[in-house]
C-alpha cells in the first residue's frame, strides 16, 4: 500500500516536514510506501476554469500538478500538510489541488485522505476544515486522530516541542493505516460502494 504526501510548505526541513516526518515512522513500520512531494517551494499558478484537462486528460499547464496526478491515482492514502498563513493553508497548496482534484478524472472513492496543519498559534483549525473539502466532495473517507490534525511551532524545530502534536501525528498515521487496510479488505469482497448518475441541480435557472 502507498501514501502520497504533499507538503505545501516553502521551507524544506521546516516544522510541517517534522510533522509529516513523525506519520512516515509510522506507516514505514506498518509496512505502507510513502512518497513527500514539496510543493510549497515550487512555481504553480491556479486553475484558470479553461476546461481543456477534459479533452487533454490533464492540466493545460504542464508542471508539478501532472507530476503528482499518476502517484495521486496509484495512492491508497493522501495526506495533504501545510504551514498555516492567515487562518489558511499555503496558496501555493491550494493552487495545486485545485488543479490536481479537477483535472483528474480516476475514481478516487474510498482513497483515503488526512489533512495537517502547522501554525504558530491559532488558525488550523479553520485551514483543517478547508483541506477537508477537498476529500469530502471525491468520495473518499477522511482519517481522524485523538485531536484535529495540527502541530505547533514558529521558529523551524520549534514542532519538535509539541509532543502532543507529534502524537497526534503518530495516531493519525495508525487510523489512516486501519481505514487503508479495512477499505482494501471490503473493496476484495464487496466491491466499491455503487454508483449514481450524477444529478447536477443549479440554483440559478
Amino acid at each position: 500500500m502507498k501514501v502520497l504526501i504533499i507538503n505545501g510548505s516553502p521551507r524544506v526541513g521546516g516544522n510541517t516536514t517534522i510533522a509529516v516526518n513523525e506519520m512516515v515512522k509510522v506507516f514505514e513500520r506498518e509496512g505502507i510506501d510513502t512518497e513527500i512531494v514539496q510543493v510549497g517551494n515550487k512555481d504553480v499558478r491556479g486553475c484558470i476554469a479553461c476546461g481543456n484537462c477534459s479533452i487533454k486528460g490533464k492540466c493545460v499547464f504542464d508542471d508539478v500538478v501532472n507530476e503528482l496526478a499518476p502517484k495521486f491515482e496509484q495512492a491508497d492514502g493522501l495526506v495533504v500538510a501545510t504551514p498555516v498563513y492567515y487562518a489558511s493553508a499555503n496558496a501555493t497548496l491550494i493552487a495545486t489541488l485545485d488543479r490536481l482534484f479537477y483535472s483528474t478524472h480516476f475514481e478516487k472513492t474510498m482513497k483515503v485522505g488526512a489533512s495537517v496543519t502547522v501554525a504558530r498559534r491559532g488558525g488550523c483549525s479553520a485551514t483543517f476544515d478547508g483541506l477537508n473539502k477537498y476529500f469530502t466532495i471525491s468520495g473518499m473517507p477522511v482519517a481522524s486522530s485523538q485531536y484535529w490534525n495540527s502541530v505547533h511551532g514558529r521558529e523551524p524545530g520549534d514542532a519538535e516541542q509539541d509532543l502532543e502534536g507529534l502524537q497526534t501525528m503518530r495516531v493519525l498515521a495508525r487510523n489512516m493505516t486501519f481505514l487503508m487496510k479495512s477499505i482494501a479488505l471490503g473493496r476484495e469482497k464487496y466491491g466499491l460502494p455503487e454508483k449514481e448518475e450524477w444529478q447536477p441541480t443549479h440554483f440559478i435557472r
